[in-house]
């Protein structure tokens, strides 16, 4: 390495005078870019993204920025997008730019790591080794990107870090995915991340197009643009160049030529200087470009069409292998290349590159399509011949791309599935398809013998083994399942969706049956269907079933049964779920698929909670969660915290389930399982709710939304909002959040507890706006089907409000017609609600409650049933409703003032605590009518005084109750005219100040008032 590194460096220091010494122009540009490390210096990281058409001087832009930022002191570290071919590297600029992290501060970036090497290895070799990766984990990409934010976020705490992303336009999806993760969630460290890409081949398909667009929606990402060179500045230019004034016939040309594009330029001027008149150049850039190409000698030539064939960057030994020229007459045709500044040395001192990338494309394009093909071929013969020649990161894809356009199928099929293993293991699955798609395309062209070579257990792991002969070849079908769960796992469903019907359509036309593999690839399609909002999946689970019952235990059919199991526990957690999940995890014990059976554990434990097993359920859930993280299995040890928490809420326990979510939650942070924190966090909003803890769910919620959560989470979240805001009397709010959460769930697959939680919201909405007609329809819609098994938890509090509403509009006329039918359906819906723990047998007794409001037959002892069963719950709300209902119960009742006293003093504070202004309201009008004090009067202990005339708390006189009492019936003014021998325009009068004297906006508010708090009814 010592001899390869001084002789690249003996080269890098040869003299060239193409580029002028002058930095030209840019002035805006470069200030922009130096406020932006202030900035970041300051503590506020930065985010930029420079464009511009190849050769407008990006390259000289951001070598000006990064020298003013060393003198500066900052850390620089620049990584670029590397081209093979059509091919790029997953990650290449991030490697790249770490691994300039890792030489300059190698301690340093160790400590930042947090005991996360063997996941960050995936884009830092010298981590050391790759940890063993969860198989098709869906948030394993997302892992990695987090820990790689962390990592620099960590670096960048107590130094200023400049990291440089180029050549955007090469970039690779997954190097797109991570930037745009980069973006969107650092927040913290003294960094700037610069990304430059070249805005003329951004087309309209072009993959880069729509990071772009995401990008510019972030208001803490500024965009540069460069522009071409005036005639000013190409003047400038010119003069560095030179060193002396241009003549203005030489000006005039070069400008013309040129149009000012910096590279342009310099090509122009260096063929001039070499003698070639500018007149006589040829239009075509890419004949301009091979001029002084075309002027090296013959082995400086060769050697420029060797470097533009092995990619971005070729290494000195694989340069000499391939070339095949002797040592010295190689170092003097690099002298050549290097003197004309057609190539440089790279930036690590290992290796050539283009000076240009337009010129490599220039020199690739002009080669014969035979010459490439053998070019590729020494390259790979080389590379196999002696591995060591490329970093062992790069190896496997440089591999696969050199026999590729080496136009080798026998050689280049093995090459490129090693390298499509290589790439999952990377976590770049959008890299892996597309070399997945590769070997698909080469597979009838590689010889039967080369195929009946391959192994499943060398480079699929997607199918699950079947206990087959493990010297059973690799087969098509086996490409088809790693391409259908790697597109999976990218992002591209439809691709995915695709290549599963291309399965099933080969597997309907084989000779032979394979049900086991015909049904996995109807569940891989069961997930899609839910993935894309197309459906619930039931009809392709329905089908993987049918075709693995009867046939003996094997790994596919736990997969399916899981699956199943898993299915049903999320919309129908009745005996076939149970059924399903206790198989599934008996046949995966048989055939030793550990993963499998933990999965489905947590399903069956799950289940046996809804089914009323509640301690050996949770138990169950309890070894799971504790197995999979002895395992390291992160992913499903989150879901095992998503589901103990939601089983213990579903419970009522939900101190206990706050418990399990915030550990859940610190353990998926610890290990950047961001999706996976994001459901417990929702669970944890939840409980936070139940408990009283308003404020809490406000920050949690918010938490959650700007971390960027998947769309469920999200969705739960808003409606914890939604509901937080219907408790605080904004129904407007509530109404926009929960549009928002449909929004995110979706409607082709109505899952129970998405569903009932948004019916239970649009209920309370209705019934808050006086909607009485709508909170009916909801619940119409219910009583028919009844709740499912294990939805008890939402349907308790869903019928609760629609009780409510219809006890609050008792004595309304409105209200009347369809009251007897609403009461019957909302018995009807009790009759189908489980009250398996205490939190809902204390809901039923409330409804309880209310069904006798709303038939006028509710006494203070119903109520004192109920606030008894709350007193013992953690559920500060619904116990201060209660308090507030008995209270109200006695007053009608007559005596025991106190009593009633007591009660709405602590239904009041609870009330003022929550922020909970509807409840608040409906006490202090309560103890406004029966003349009764929210605080205790000092020295209280004495009789509360007696209550005066019923609505005169309200200064209702008795001509004013009369008109209150009529126009609860409904009568217009001239009717109550008629009635009290009034005139109509007295009874207006009458009317206006009622609704003054209220507080209320209308009749039917009036009349809802009236009837809630008794107004109309003698109290003793």
């Amino acid at each position: 390495m010592g001899a390869i590194t001084d002789v690249c460096a003996m080269l890098g220091a040869v003299e060239t005078k193409s580029v002028s010494p002058v930095f030209v122009g840019r002035a805006g540009e470069l200030t922009a870019l130096t406020e932006a490390l202030s900035r970041a210096t300051a503590g506020e990281p930065q985010a930029l993204l420079v464009g511009g058409e190849a050769g407008v001087g990006k390259t000289r832009l951001i070598e000006e920025f990064t020298a003013v930022a060393r003198t500066q002191g900052a850390v620089v570290a620049v990584g670029g997008c590397v081209e093979i071919g059509a091919d790029g590297l997953p990650f290449a600029p991030f490697s790249t730019a770490l691994r300039a992290l890792h030489r300059r501060l190698p301690e340093e970036l160790a400590a930042a790591a947090d005991g996360h090497e063997g996941e960050l290895a995936r884009l830092l070799p010298e981590f050391g080794d790759v940890t063993h990766h969860e198989p098709a984990a869906e948030d394993s990409t997302a892992r990695l990107f987090e820990l790689t934010v962390r990592l620099l976020e960590r670096i960048a705490a107590d130094r200023t870090v400049v990291l440089v992303l180029e050549d955007l336009h090469w970039a690779d999806a997954s190097t797109r995915h991570l930037l745009a993760y980069l973006f969107r969630t650092l927040h913290r460290g003294r960094i700037v991340v610069v990304a430059t890409y070249r805005a003329d081949d951004i087309h309209r398909r072009h993959p880069l197009r729509p990071l772009l667009a995401e990008l510019d929606r972030l208001r803490s990402v500024r965009r540069i643009e460069l522009a071409r060179f005036t005639r000013t500045e190409v003047h400038r230019q010119l003069t560095g160049i030179l060193a002396a004034e241009p003549s203005p016939v030489v000006l005039d040309e070069v400008f013309e030529r040129s149009d000012g594009n910096a590279f342009f330029v310099e090509e122009l001027i260096a063929s001039h200087e070499c003698g070639t008149a500018l007149g006589s150049l040829s239009e075509s850039l890419r004949d301009l470009l091979l001029v002084r190409v075309e002027a090296l000698p013959d082995d400086a030539q060769r050697v420029v069409r060797v470097v533009a064939e092995g990619g971005s960057t070729v290494e000195f030994d694989l340069l000499a292998a391939v070339a095949r020229l002797a040592e010295d007459e190689l170092i003097e045709a690099l002298r050549a290349a290097v003197g004309a500044n057609i190539l440089h040395a790279a930036p690590d001192g290992d290796g050539y590159r283009f000076r240009h990338s337009l010129v490599r494309e220039a020199v690739s394009d002009d080669l014969l399509p035979g010459e490439r093909s053998r070019l590729n071929r020494r390259y790979a013969e080389a590379l196999e011949e002696a591995p060591g020649l490329v970093r062992a990161d790069a190896r496997a894809n440089r591999l696969a791309t050199y026999w590729y356009h080496a136009h080798d199928a026998a050689r280049a099929l093995p090459a490129v599935l090693r390298a499509s293993v290589e790439t999952r293991k990377r976590y770049a699955y959008a890299e892996q398809l597309r070399l997945l798609e590769r070997a698909m395309e080469l597979w009838d062209d590689a010889p039967a013998d080369i195929r009946r070579g391959l192994r499943p257990m060398d480079y699929a792991e997607a199918y699950p083994s079947c206990g087959c002969d493990p010297d059973t070849p690799l087969s098509y079908l086996d490409l088809l399942a790693e391409a259908a769960v790697a597109a999976r796992l990218c992002g591209e469903r439809e691709r995915a969706l695709k290549i599963g019907k291309m399965a099933h359509r080969l597997l309907d036309n084989a000779e032979d049956d394979d049900p086991l593999r015909a049904a996995w690839f109807w569940v891989e399609r069961a997930r899609l269907q839910s993935n894309l909002a197309r459906g619930d999946g039931w009809d392709e689970i329905a089908r993987a079933q049918e075709l693995v019952r009867g046939l003996p235990p094997s790994a596919v059919h736990a997969v399916v049964l899981a699956f199943a199991a898993g299915w049903g526990m999320l919309r129908n957690p009745g005996a076939d779920a149970l059924a399903a999940a206790e198989r599934a995890v008996e046949y995966a014990r048989l055939v030793k698929a550990e993963g499998t059976e933990l999965a489905a554990r947590l399903t069956l434990g799950t289940i046996m909670v809804s089914a009323g097993d509640i301690e050996d359920g949770l138990a169950e859930m309890r070894e799971v969660g504790e197995r999979t993280l002895k395992l390291g299995q992160f992913h499903e040890a989150s879901r095992a915290a998503v589901n103990i928490s939601s089983a213990l809420e579903g419970l009522g326990r939900s101190r206990e389930a706050v418990d399990v979510a915030t550990t859940g939650i610190a353990m998926a942070r610890s290990h950047g399982l961001v999706d996976s924190a994001g459901w417990v966090r929702a669970n944890l909003a939840e409980s936070l709710l139940a408990l009283g803890e308003w404020d809490r769910v406000q920050e949690e919620c918010e938490l959650l939304l700007r971390t960027g959560a998947a769309s469920k989470p999200g969705g739960t979240a808003l409606l914890q909002l939604a509901h937080l805001a219907v408790g605080r009397g904004e129904p407007a709010v509530a109404a926009a959040r929960l549009a928002e959460a449909a929004a995110r769930y979706g409607t082709r697959d109505p899952i129970p507890q998405y569903t009932l939680p948004m019916k239970h919201v649009a209920t309370t909405v209705a019934a808050a706006e006086g909607r009485l007609a709508d909170v009916r329809a909801e619940l119409a819609a219910l009583a028919g089907a009844g709740f499912p098994a294990g939805t008890h938890r939402y349907g308790w509090p869903l019928v609760l409000a629609a009780v409510t509403a219809e006890a609050d509009a008792r004595g309304l006329p409105a209200a009347a017609e369809g009251r007897a039918a609403a009461l019957d359906a909302i018995r009807r819906c009790v009759r189908s609600l489980a009250a398996q723990a205490p939190v809902w047998q204390a809901y039923g007794l409330q409804v309880s409650a209310e069904l006798a409001r709303a038939e006028g037959r509710d006494t203070a002892e119903r109520w004192a049933e109920v606030v008894a069963a709350f007193t013992e719950l953690d559920r500060p709300h619904e116990l201060a409703r209660a308090r507030y209902r008995l209270a109200d119960a006695l007053l009608a009742e007559g005596g025991r003032r106190e009593e009633a006293a007591a009660l709405m003093r602590e239904a009041h504070a609870t009330a003022v605590r929550l922020g909970a202004h509807p409840l608040r309201e409906d006490v202090e009008l309560l103890a406004a009518r029966a003349r009764l004090p929210l605080h205790a009067p000092e020295g209280a202990g004495g009789p509360a005084q007696p209550e005066e005339e019923a609505a005169d708390a309200f200064g209702l006189t008795p001509r004013e109750q009369d008109v209150l009492r009529l126009v609860a019936e409904g009568r217009t003014n001239r009717q109550i005219a008629e009635e009290l021998f009034i005139s109509p325009k007295t009874a207006s009068v009458h009317v206006s100040n009622i609704l003054g004297k209220l507080g209320v906006a209308g009749r039917g508010e009036a009349a809802a008032l009236a009837h809630r708090l008794r107004l109309l009814e003698p109290t003793g």
